[in-house]
């Protein structure tokens, strides 16, 4: 007789193309009847609605809060998921171990109250660190890496950043229409916060002339002789590509009025028009400022992005299977692995400069113009 098993899975942090997909290969991947001989388990799959809010509002005891926050998952609903960007069973921000108010406990008690036994998180780095706390407190947890911005370590990809440099990429595409028609300087921010990796990739698959990162502080006088120099050179116009946590040498961030999230993180953003206005104060140029923001993260995953999800949605499973908890589904040099948590959160995966960025003439290393 194969022994029956609960799990949980739930979507935290930012949305993104490639989630969908990786809950709909981990339900088919879960309830596959022909694994079940070999596995010994039969599972049962539970949604988990609104991330981490999810557990942390749940009443188990009252029919309408299971309804609200829970949904029974099986092939016949999550059949046509995995084409479809953002996360069907929604997400928030919200931080259950917030000094301020620690709701930490709530999850550890609707975890047990739920049966659940396993419980599998979509999320990027600050909600793999919620999940590794929550292992440390006894539940048995697996990782999905998810983020556009490509900045865990120990994994050479994450969810929604393929969809994510489409499109940056076709964005950027639309804007040189207008750029060359009107003979303008278009600058435009995308996202990454600390990480330069959506403007460098997205940069080089645009051609981008210059693309700014925050690895490395720029000048403003050395961007306005870049795109000064491109003009004698006949170019009717430029597009500067630049991330959110990008700077100018000897400033800060900048960052969005609305404050921190529930992690303590500034919401970024601002500086493209920022460098805009300073380039129209010290040249002659005409700049207009275009920021991307949310586009970013809307659409349907890639071919990419699908095929990542179905190779962590079904990684998941096995690490379930193999009682491998604790630990995050990885990709590195081409093949599925998993990596302890802990290991995962000690440093963010930024750009190597050295090795990938024209720190004189800002842009990729590779690229010529």
């Amino acid at each position: 007789m194969a022994t029956k098993m609960k799990i949980g899975v739930l979507s935290a942090g930012g949305d993104c193309p490639g989630i969908n997909s990786a809950i709909h290969w981990l339900v088919y991947s879960a309830l596959d009847k022909d694994l079940v001989p070999r596995r010994g388990l039969m599972f049962e799959v539970i949604g988990i609605l609104d991330g981490w809010r999810g557990l942390i509002e749940l009443r188990s005891e009252k029919k309408e809060s299971l309804r609200r926050w829970t949904m029974k998952l099986d092939t016949n609903l999550v059949r046509t998921w995995d084409r479809y960007g953002g996360t069907r069973l929604g997400t928030t921000r919200i931080n259950p171990f917030d000094p301020k108010n620690d709701k930490s406990q709530n999850i550890v008690e609707n975890y047990k109250k739920l049966g659940l036994e396993a419980l599998v998180v979509i999320g990027g780095f600050d909600n793999l660190g919620v999940a590794y706390k929550l292992h440390r407190e006894g539940l048995k947890v697996v990782g999905i890496p998810k983020t556009i911005d490509k900045d865990l370590s120990e994994t050479d990809y994450t969810l929604g950043f393929d969809s994510a440099v489409n499109i940056i990429t076709s964005d950027v595409d639309r804007i040189r229409i207008t750029a060359g028609s009107h003979s303008r300087i278009f600058v435009v921010e995308c996202m990454g916060r600390k990480a330069g990796w959506l403007a460098l990739e997205a940069g080089e698959a645009s051609g981008a002339p210059i693309v700014l990162i925050p690895e490395h502080d720029f000048l403003i006088e050395r961007v306005i002789d870049l795109l000064e120099r491109r003009r004698k050179q006949g170019h009717r116009y430029s597009i500067i590509l630049i991330s959110e946590g990008a700077k100018p040498r000897g400033m800060e961030e900048i960052h969005e009025r609305r404050g921190r999230d529930g992690f303590g993180h500034y919401y970024l953003g601002g500086v493209g028009g920022f460098l805009a206005e300073e380039i129209e104060k010290n040249s002659d140029m005409e700049v207009r400022y275009v920021a991307l923001r949310h586009l970013q993260r809307g659409g349907a995953p890639t071919a990419y992005d699908r095929r990542m999800g179905r190779k962590f949605g079904i990684a998941a499973i096995d690490m379930i299977v193999n009682e491998d908890f604790g630990r995050m589904v990885s990709l590195k040099h081409g093949e599925i692995t998993t990596v302890p948590l802990k290991k995962a959160l000690e440093k963010l995966n930024l750009v190597d400069v050295e090795k990938f960025y024209n720190t004189l003439n800002y842009r990729s290393l590779d690229q010529i113009l």
